[in-house]
């Protein structure tokens, strides 16, 4: 850290590739280093790669499996937590387990996230239907547009949310993902389908199924910044 705030001090125009096996608590270097390169543990080829990145050979589309955090004490930290019920300053879907009066908890680097040399927009999410019956499929569209010059793949995500149940619920769960080139400009639509088994979870009687009410549908290019639509099952 001592060399790296030296280096900044004399050339700000760096790339910081990090080479690591968990996430980190980098939030000085994500304030202050305008590029930051996830690697992880790589093979053999790895210096090939990298390089083909850095030096804009390949664009990159990767997107993070683990959540970042700002500081230790947030740990544990991931996306599909649960309600704790705590008072905060804060929209309430975004309290954590851990409580600090003077950090919020989000996380530095959300679940899915991921830059690339290409920029995306999503539309508003399209629904066939705002009831679902048991045995129906819900089906799913948004519009994704390649905003920039660029071409480049993206990762599409898409989530929900169960807003009340016989036991409490994560405050969002995965449920399916497409990555997909889309050209400089381009407009591509995406189409998901939500069905009965991916409502469903073990309910206090431990039997596995699915319990009417509201839900959540969130599209988006990572697990914080979404869009999102309602439907109910009936």
């Amino acid at each position: 850290m001592e060399i790296l705030k030296e280096i900044y001090k004399v050339n700000k125009n760096i790339v910081l590739v990090l080479m690591n096996g968990r996430p980190l608590t980098i939030q000085w270097e994500a304030e202050n280093i305008p590029t930051i390169v996830e690697a992880w543990h790589l093979g053999s080829m790895a210096g090939h790669g990298i390089a083909d990145v850095l030096t804009g050979k390949y664009n990159p589309s990767g997107k993070l499996t683990m959540t970042f955090p700002k500081s230790e004490g947030q740990i544990p930290i991931y996306y599909n937590h649960k309600m704790t019920g705590r008072p905060t300053s804060i929209p309430p879907e975004l309290i954590f387990y851990s409580h600090y009066m003077d950090v919020n908890n989000t996380p530095l680097f959300p679940f899915g996230y991921g830059l690339s040399y290409s920029t995306f927009e999503y539309s508003d999410i399209q629904l066939d239907k705002t009831s679902m019956k048991s045995g129906d499929k819900l089906a799913i569209s948004v519009s994704v547009t390649n905003t920039s010059e660029v071409d480049g793949e993206e990762v599409v995500q898409l989530y929900v949310r169960d807003l009340v149940g016989s036991i409490t619920r994560p405050i969002k769960e995965l449920k399916g993902f497409k990555k997909i080139m889309i050209s400089a400009g381009e407009t591509v639509e995406v189409n998901f389908e939500i069905t009965e088994a991916d409502l469903s979870f073990y309910r206090k009687d431990l039997s596995f199924g699915t319990e009417p009410g509201d839900f959540h549908v969130f599209v988006g290019p990572n697990s914080r910044d979404l869009k999102v639509a309602k439907f109910t099952l009936d």
